[in-house]
């Protein structure tokens, strides 16, 4: 039978996009469906409110990967700009430089809280925890008790709405990876003697970043113009909602709604799903041995409260991580220090974050409350004077971070064991299509490599490899980079799954 199309993919954002981009260069045929009606980029993307433009989380455009930056080059050749980081975190009054500089942070906390701190450390670094389970566990071996205390636990139970004792140690040992305090106290003493960093020392943040002129939504709307240009489709306002396969004819038939709700139905040999896991399994027919798994996975919600203020508002950071428990704010984004043209002269557009999940408190209460709250713990941090806030808006963005909770790996296992076993051709990538917190650049590789799959024909890569044992540090080597050396299906690595698959 004629299909409709080669390849359906769920969900435009840089996932979805990257692998729709380069289909459609390579001549195969491309439908994407997003069901967000305005804008493609998923969290990627840039809002705008009047003449005002921000981010839903702010996304710096760096990586060692030497493919990913080339293709950023190739979609978006001439509206890069280079811009400096900066960013700090808040705590009891205070400004620290963020990542963590030891004499500044141990200046600012004051000889009796410095002298604990060390003492703390000292102790963790000689009776660590064997086999750390929990966040709570991991961070306090490689920081003590007192400096995860201060500088770790209000914002990550922030973030994630629920106790370092509940998440995964996987969070830190992704995120965290390759930061030694140790090391950082030796590259201080260094930096403040005028001396450069020894060889093996402490890993860093990068210093300087690239970034798209009007935001991070320019690449992907650029991407889903090429798409379109390549003869691909980019339907808006398109939700999946059902999916089922045919083994003996080897293909998809998918049904999805229109923005104006009436269904359709797809046929398509290639599936390539960014959606959530526990989205994409309710939505197959009949539904999957592992949907009970999938429906365990968590996600985290967030709210961006956009405030416009005079430009004499603005402050030099990014991004300020706010650790003070009385303050209900998580993050703050100052989108004219990510780029100068986010705004009018003479203006500021400033991002307050707030972390929750769907439905709760946060969630439900109205626009107008949101931005009285922001304006009021603006001020309260000292950024923002409320008197120069002249307008605000609100964005909620669900499911905007996969839960790393102390089920939800041996969950993602089941759904992916499930899947390689009963749909050859469905096509996991992203950060919610795998369930895996990656960074931007992680999320564009799986589509990469899972490109390369479906034109090969065949399993060259595997995809779940991306970022697996990448060090965070963003001046170190990234995980993107390591994909192609690491996640490359050898004859070896085939005859080991080949056993693996035998034996289970």
């Amino acid at each position: 039978m004629s299909l409709d199309t080669e390849t359906l993919i769920i969900g435009a954002g840089p996932a979805g996009l990257t692998a729709g981009y380069l289909l459609t260069k390579a001549g195969r045929d491309v439908v994407i469906v997003e069901r967000d009606p305005v804008y493609v980029g998923g969290i990627s993307r840039t809002v705008r409110h009047g003449d005002f433009l921000f981010d839903i989380g702010g996304h710096r455009f760096f990586s060692k990967s030497r493919e990913v930056v080339e293709l950023w080059d190739e979609i978006l050749p001439d509206d890069m700009i280079e811009r400096p980081r900066l960013s700090r975190i808040y705590y009891d009054g205070k400004f620290y430089s963020y990542p963590l500089r030891a004499f500044e942070a141990l200046t600012n906390l004051g000889i009796l809280k410095s002298s604990a701190c060390m003492l703390s450390y000292l102790g963790a670094r000689l009776q660590p925890i064997p086999d750390p389970q929990t966040f709570h566990q991991w961070m306090r071996n490689q920081f003590g008790e007192r400096l995860f205390s201060i500088f770790f636990k209000t914002y990550t139970e922030k973030v994630w709405g629920m106790s370092c004792d509940e998440i995964s140690a996987d969070w830190a040992a992704q995120r965290i990876k390759g930061l030694d305090l140790g090391a950082a106290i030796i590259d201080g003493v260094n930096r403040s003697l005028g001396l450069k960093q020894a060889s093996g020392g402490a890993k860093t943040l990068i210093e300087s970043f690239r970034y798209p002129a009007k935001g991070p939504g320019m690449m992907w709307e650029t991407a889903a113009d090429k798409v379109r240009a390549q003869d691909g489709e980019v339907r808006m306002g398109c939700s999946l909602t059902g999916l089922s396969w045919n083994a003996d004819r080897a293909h998809w038939t998918a049904t999805v709604t229109t923005a104006d709700g009436a269904p359709q139905t797809l046929t398509a040999a290639h599936i390539v799903s960014s959606a959530p896991l526990t989205e994409l399994s309710a939505a197959i027919s009949p539904r999957p041995r592992s949907d009970a798994q999938a429906q365990t996975l968590r996600y985290r919600d967030f709210i961006t409260v956009a405030l416009i203020a005079r430009a004499s508002a603005t402050f030099p950071d990014n991004w300020v991580y706010i650790h003070d428990p009385d303050l209900k704010v998580g993050r703050v984004q100052n989108f004219l220090s990510w780029s100068p043209h986010m705004a009018p002269e003479g203006f500021a557009c400033v991002g307050l974050e707030y972390f929750c999940f769907e439905g709760d408190g946060l969630w439900t209460a109205d626009d107008a409350d949101m931005i009285e709250l922001a304006k009021r713990e603006i001020g309260q941090i000292g950024l923002v004077d409320p008197a120069d806030v002249i307008d605000g808006t609100v964005v909620r963005q669900p499911r905007a971070y996969p839960v790393y909770d102390d089920t939800y790996q041996q969950a993602v296992d089941a759904v992916r064991e499930d899947y390689e076993r009963e749909y050859p051709t469905l096509h996991l990538v992203g950060r919610n299509g795998m369930h895996k917190y990656n960074n931007q650049d992680h999320a564009m590789m799986t589509a990469m490599l899972t490109v390369q799959n479906i034109l090969a024909g065949k399993r060259l890569y595997d995809v779940w490899g991306v970022n697996e044992d990448a060090e965070y540090s963003e001046a170190g080597v990234s995980g993107a980079q390591e994909a192609l050396s690491s996640v490359r299906l050898t004859p070896q690595r085939v005859r080991r799954e080949l056993v693996g698959e035998a034996n289970r």
